[in-house]
């Protein structure tokens, strides 16, 4: 889903011209210092993008960048997989889901989910990626994709710990069944796709495109400029 660049101009948020802040205040999706602080956050810089869109008779809409990939039916996630970041892609799959049926690029989502990683899909990550609808999951070709088995720590009364720790077993026989579910191949069974699981998550396992498509987690290698992304 790349965006069209005509009539399109970019600007950042802590340069906002005169006409970027009548852009704002005329338009009804305006972002008040909480979302310039939580857009910030979310890039890793203090800078977010803004996109400027001329309509007829001299009008103008601002969007930050992620508003407007979102009108495209773009969800762009990046870094860590933390409560507010997941009820942010929840709100925005059933936003695009009440919107149109049509393909969003999980489970209780009627729409196909379309999944590209561009740089890292690690640990959750990798399951966002292998969850998306079998056929429409992607990778560039230099990008990382790890799976591993859940970690935690406990400290306190023994008994507490040992619940601790059978928690942590619960969540990793989940995990595999998820993995198994979602990244199996057709060939296997269902044993023989959590003991192929079981056995990769006992240690953290890094893999490239075709390593990760190999493996089941992914179904293309986005190789070149000319392999579009909403190519099957």
């Amino acid at each position: 889903a790349l965006l069209p660049m005509a009539s399109v101009s970019i600007h950042r948020v802590n340069l906002l011209s005169g006409i970027m802040k009548r852009s704002l205040k005329c338009h009804s999706h305006c972002l008040d210092n909480r979302s310039v602080r939580r857009l910030s956050n979310f890039t890793g810089s203090g800078l977010v993008p803004m996109v400027i869109e001329r309509e007829g008779r001299g009008g103008e809409r601002a969007f930050d960048i992620f508003s407007r990939l979102l009108r495209e039916r773009v969800i762009f996630v990046g870094g860590e997989i933390n409560d507010a970041d997941a009820n942010l892609i929840v709100a925005q799959l059933l936003y695009l889901e009440a919107e149109s049926a049509d393909p969003i690029e999980m489970q209780y989502v009627r729409s196909p989910v379309h999944t590209i990683c561009i740089g890292q899909a690690c640990s959750m990550g990798s399951i966002l990626l292998g969850a998306g609808a079998k056929g429409f999951r992607k990778a560039l070709p230099n990008s990382t994709i790890m799976i591993h088995q859940p970690s935690g720590g406990s400290s306190g009364q023994a008994s507490d710990m040992a619940i601790r720790a059978n928690e942590i077993l619960r969540l990793k026989k989940r995990l595999i069944d998820i993995y198994a579910q979602h990244c199996g191949r057709e060939e296997e069974s269902q044993t023989d796709r959590c003991n192929r699981f079981e056995q990769a998550l006992e240690r953290d396992k890094f893999m490239d495109g075709e390593s990760a498509k190999a493996f089941g987690i992914i179904d293309h290698v986005v190789a070149s400029r000319s392999s579009k992304l909403n190519d099957s």
